[in-house]
């Protein structure tokens, strides 16, 4: 798939081939939501409100940071939420039954994303395959917990949803405007139509839309984390930037901002990093994201550092949201 990825923001020969099973997808990801909302097949309802942050396409868009800040607003407003989601390439087990994940696990057991949410140490965070069954274990182990939010599986519609939340990468948008294959839709951009609110992470956000950025000005020595320094710290460094993320220019971006310059390196996203990875002997320092960063802990030096990025949304997103789950 990945070798398809830059065939995906563009037009190409190669097309010709992609758009028949292009079309095919299409039919199928159709019939299957028609069946969903026709009854045929069924969705698991639970208990408690369940809110799904999503997008509509393959790739990092900023999912996770965005879940992060509508746990945060739960909590401020009095709320209980659990997280759940399924653990990208935490175990080649897939059938292991639901389990939580706590700030201490390693990434291989229950994937980076997860990780990182269980090391802010908001709100309780499980995954698994199954989200109902997820879900369902969660509300067992924490009875406290009021509301759901899923990190991601917007497609997975077994999981009955009050609230659906799209997010979209305001630089990269919708790519070539195809689906799977020949473009990074997993569904068609009319779909849009039927969610509760659209999320636009960069670039420019049109009116119903709420616009999204990430901010974080603050580095972390991965070796020793109660060091931490601002961005002025790294003036007259040779900086090595690397990413493993969904769109790893969104990344170097950020630096740039901050004022540092760096030479980059970017890895697929979810790359399983190893030693050698970031070996950069010229190199004064190595910035990496929080994602990353869970997945170097075991071989991290005093040249690593993280930046730690927060969502900023506008409150208006989070009165929508808490007026929907309110009774």
């Amino acid at each position: 798939m990945e070798r398809l990825q830059h065939h995906w923001y563009r037009l190409s020969p190669l097309h010709l081939l992609l758009y028949p099973a292009s079309l095919i997808f299409r039919a199928l990801v159709a019939i299957r939501r028609l069946l969903y909302r026709r009854g045929a097949l069924a969705s698991v309802k639970l208990p408690v409100p369940v809110i799904v942050v999503g997008n509509i396409s393959v790739g990092g868009t900023g999912k996770t940071p965005l879940t992060l800040w509508m746990a945060q607003q739960l909590i401020d407003d009095g709320w209980h939420p659990g997280i759940i989601s399924r653990g990208y390439r935490s175990s080649k087990n897939e059938s292991r039954p639901p389990q939580s994940v706590e700030a201490d696990d390693s990434p291989d057991k229950v994937g980076d994303e997860p990780l990182l949410m269980a090391q802010r140490k908001l709100c309780p965070v499980w995954i698994g395959r199954d989200r109902p069954s997820v879900a369902s274990a969660l509300l067992l182990a924490h009875p406290e917990c009021d509301v759901i939010l899923s990190d991601d599986g917007l497609q997975h519609y077994r999981l009955h949803r009050d609230i659906e939340i799209v997010v979209i990468d305001g630089t990269r948008r919708f790519g070539n405007g195809m689906l799977l294959p020949a473009g990074p839709l997993r569904e068609p951009t009319s779909r849009l139509q039927n969610v509760d609110a659209i999320v636009v992470n960069g670039g420019d956000a049109q009116p119903p839309e709420f616009a999204m950025r990430l901010q974080g000005t603050r580095f972390h020595n991965l070796l020793n984390p109660e060091i931490v320094v601002s961005a002025g710290e790294f003036a007259g460094q040779r900086l090595q930037a690397v990413a493993g993320i969904g769109h790893p220019q969104r990344f170097f971006d950020h630096l740039h901002e901050l004022g540092l310059s760096c030479s980059t390196k970017a890895f697929s996203d979810h790359h399983e990093f190893i030693p050698s990875d970031l070996d950069f002997d010229e190199a004064d320092a190595i910035l990496m994201t929080e994602k990353d960063a869970v997945k170097c802990v075991a071989f991290a030096t005093e040249k690593h550092w993280v930046l730690r990025v927060d969502a900023q949304v506008s409150p208006a997103l989070a009165q929508l949201i808490i007026k929907k789950v309110t009774p």
